[in-house]
């Protein structure tokens, strides 16, 4: 008989245990090990790198014209599109302010993929839902001007890239699987 065996019926332990007089075979005070691998805690790169980027894109877009022809910049369209803000679908100004505001609600995102995590996939659901408003103020001024895109300035080629950064950041985010160890 070894220490770790449990002592026969009637029979006193010899030497000192940790385990009680009365423990049976399967009560032991070891841990239970598992063989199944374990999810590794970490960042998204790719993706966030891919959000940070739409929100960057975003921010550039203020400082830049939208259109081609007329002397007004994203910051402008933002400001006149807080300023009536009652009649932000009439006159079209929602389209800016879903794209630059969707840009910083990207980089936002974008900066939480980085932190470590199990999973990214709720990350990834927000930034795609963020991002179908975003491309859907991209696609609406397109449609309207016949998708010729010579009527749009270097702001609206910059709120394109916002949409196709952010799609792609969070269908990465997304679709990521877990690593395991």
């Amino acid at each position: 008989m070894t220490e770790r065996e449990p002592a026969r019926p009637g029979t006193q332990p010899v030497g000192a245990t940790a385990y009680p007089h009365d423990a049976g075979p399967g009560d032991s005070t070891a841990p239970a090990y598992s063989d199944r691998p374990v999810a590794i805690r970490g960042p998204e790169s790719l993706g966030g790198l891919l959000l940070i980027l739409a929100g960057l894109a975003a921010a550039i877009s203020l400082v830049l014209d939208w259109e081609a022809d007329d002397d007004v910049s994203g910051w402008g369209l933002v400001r006149n599109g807080f300023d009536d803000l009652g009649q932000i679908v009439d006159n079209g100004l929602w389209q800016p302010l879903a794209i630059v505001l969707g840009g910083g609600v990207l980089f936002v995102l974008g900066v939480l993929m980085w932190l470590p995590m199990r999973s990214h996939r709720f990350f990834g659901l927000l930034a795609l839902l963020v991002s179908a408003a975003v491309t859907a103020g991209v696609l609406v001024p397109l449609a309207d001007a016949g998708w010729d895109l010579g009527v749009f300035g270097p702001g609206f080629w910059c709120a394109i890239a916002v949409a196709v950064l952010g799609l792609l950041g969070s269908l990465k985010a997304l679709f990521s699987r877990r690593r395991y160890a």
